[in-house]
Order: structure tokens, then sequence, then C-alpha cells
């Protein structure tokens, strides 16, 4: 399969394992079932995963906390994403 255009990417990565940054400090992992051209997608085993940053005001130090919740379907909006991988295992 060559790649002439950028959705041809995501294309490749179509029943395989993403991961999608999206606005909000949130990630989404899971299997890409289907998408669009305006990068509305279909995801399966879906794992969200959100990020907060928060100052204790007394003692001024950052606290970093991750609340993540699983899906067996999600449908997404493509409106929410910034960065679509595929999910690199080592």
């Amino acid at each position: 399969a060559s790649v002439t255009q950028p959705l041809d990417l995501i294309r490749l990565s179509l029943d395989e394992e993403v991961i999608i940054k999206c606005r909000g400090n949130r990630e989404i992992r899971g299997r890409l079932i289907a998408f669009d051209q305006h990068l509305n997608m279909v995801i399966a085993n879906a794992k969200e995963v959100q990020y907060a940053i928060s100052v204790d005001p007394e003692t001024n130090e950052i606290k970093k906390s991750a609340i993540s919740r699983e899906f067996e379907m999600l449908y997404m909006r493509g409106d929410l994403v910034v960065v679509v991988s595929p999910l690199v295992r080592t």
C-alpha cells in the first residue's frame, strides 16, 4: 500500500492499535475500526486517560494525576483529534 495523502497513513492503521492525543489533555488508546475524512473515528476496546495538573496552594507542590475509563466501543468526533499514532510496542 502506497502513501500519497495524509489519510493514507491512518488507513494503514485500520484494525490496529493506535494512540490518539486529544484536546483537553486526553489520550485514547484502542483498535481503530473506522474513520472518515473529518477524522471522526470508531475505536474498539478504548481506554481514555485524562491528565490533570494541580498546584497545592500551601506548599506550591505540583501534583499530576490521571483519570482513566474504558469503553467497549467509542465514537470520537474528529474535531477533538490532535495526533494519531500507531501503538509501538517495545
